[in-house]
């Protein structure tokens, strides 16, 4: 028995508004519903993740996913929540983007299988290309009345806002374009429901509207909240910018990196929003979470969902282990199983300097490769205080005054890890 979608979307707190009527909708047969995606990148991030969480859990309850890529849409810009236009793309990147995205999206949406319900990748680019100007404000602007365009908030925003060069033709039509495509998706493949956020409802709904008045049919709009962080700070981003689900632009280690830091709160919120788990599952994990917090089990298992789903099981264990390696009692041995790449993200920020390798053949002077060959701490009398306080570690192991680094000491040939206590860390590379 398939599950009721509305109600997987409201135990997980994935609903914010739905139009009367979808549920009744959704519970006479198997129906198809829409979202789509800004192509304006060959790779999504995780603020895309919710929308695509929707569409799985869309599919998974029994219905047909359909992705749309805004080929068309991307070209233009829409002025939901934004302050700028964005930039024109030629179509061969276009294209190129779409099998990234597409390709993505297969981790979370079955487009292969032969069910009713495989999910569909299309891109808005393949029918208003041969539209012509006078054919879309003849065929369709005729249907909206500016007064209904104007009503909506993201028009209104931008037009009254302040500090703001106010809205181009171009981006006001936004919301057309995107009303034809719930319609064109309407006739063509019998669409009845275009989802997305919050801030998508306006354009949603001018598409249910054109849906009502050129096609005399009934077009149903369901959105999900925005996620936002508990300290403020907006979700999905990092330092770098925008956390990617392309390992080139984001490491699976960044990105495990980001959800095992999650707040306990945002913790409790996104392992509903970005996992299959079950309610009872959930429930479970977030009573023992609030019974020993320090354990952190709630973003241990977050973590561990969401990379092995977007990357791979395989990148979830190498993420954890270069995690756990700082804390590990065999640190030499374990840190040396990761590749330079990994050993690199693990320590990055962390200042380095460099010593020729031949000098490590007749023993590098501990004081030196503290002081004068790496300044790493001021002078020689703040080396030789801190190793007599016993605060000097060699890859985590503690080390004396008469210590002298070795080859022995360099991680894979090349690193060694020197910490003053346990929060200074700087990084010897032989050179």
């Amino acid at each position: 028995m398939a599950k009721d979608f509305i109600e997987e979307l409201t135990w997980r707190g994935m609903l914010h508004d739905a139009m009367p009527g979808v549920e009744d909708h959704l519970n006479e047969t198997m129906r198809s519903a829409y979202i789509g995606f800004d192509p304006t990148a060959d790779s999504l991030h995780i603020g895309n993740l919710v929308p695509i969480m929707l569409l799985a859990h869309y599919q998974r309850c029994g219905h047909k996913p359909v992705a749309l890529v805004g080929g068309a849409t991307g070209m233009i810009g829409d002025p939901s929540g934004k302050s700028n236009e964005r930039n024109l793309l030629d179509e061969t990147t276009l294209r190129h983007n779409q099998e990234a995205i597409k390709k993505q999206l297969a981790h979370f949406l079955d487009f292969d299988s032969k069910a009713d319900n495989a999910a569909v990748l299309v891109n808005n680019y393949d029918w208003m290309k041969s539209f012509s100007f006078l054919e879309f404000i003849r065929d369709v602007g005729k249907h909206i009345t500016v007064n209904y365009m104007m009503a909506k908030d993201s028009v209104k925003n931008r037009i009254t806002g302040e500090a703001t060069e106010g809205m181009s033709f171009t981006e006001f039509t936004y919301q057309l374009v995107q009303g034809y495509d719930f319609l064109h998706l309407y006739r063509d493949m019998d669409c009845s429901i275009q989802m997305g956020g919050s801030d998508q409802w306006g354009n949603i709904t001018t598409g249910t509207e054109l849906i009502r008045r050129i096609a005399q049919g009934k077009g149903f709009a369901i959105t999900c909240p925005l996620i936002t962080k508990s300290d403020g700070s907006k979700f999905g981003k990092s330092e770098g910018g925008n956390v990617w689900l392309d390992s080139n632009r984001t490491s699976p280690y960044k990105f495990y990196q980001y959800w095992i830091n999650s707040s306990d709160e945002d913790a409790e919120k996104y392992i509903k929003i970005f996992t299959f788990l079950e309610e009872e599952q959930i429930e479970a994990l977030i009573e023992e979470h609030r019974e020993t917090p320090h354990l952190r089990q709630l973003q241990k298992r977050l973590a561990k969902e969401i990379t092995s789903m977007v990357h791979s099981s395989a990148d979830f264990e190498n993420a954890e282990k270069a995690s756990q390696i700082l804390f590990s009692k065999s640190f030499k041995e374990d840190i040396a199983t990761l590749s330079e790449a990994l050993f690199l993200e693990v320590f990055e920020g962390v200042p380095q300097a460099e010593i020729p390798s031949s000098e490590f053949d007749a023993g590098v002077d501990m004081i030196a490769a503290l002081a004068a060959k790496t300044n790493f701490l001021n002078s020689n009398g703040e080396a030789r205080r801190a190793l007599k306080e016993n605060s000097i570690s060699v890859n985590k192991s503690k080390v004396k005054e008469d210590y002298l680094l070795s080859h022995e000491d360099l991680i894979n040939g090349k690193y060694v890890v020197l910490n003053k206590g346990k929060r200074n860390t700087y990084i010897v590379k032989a050179v």
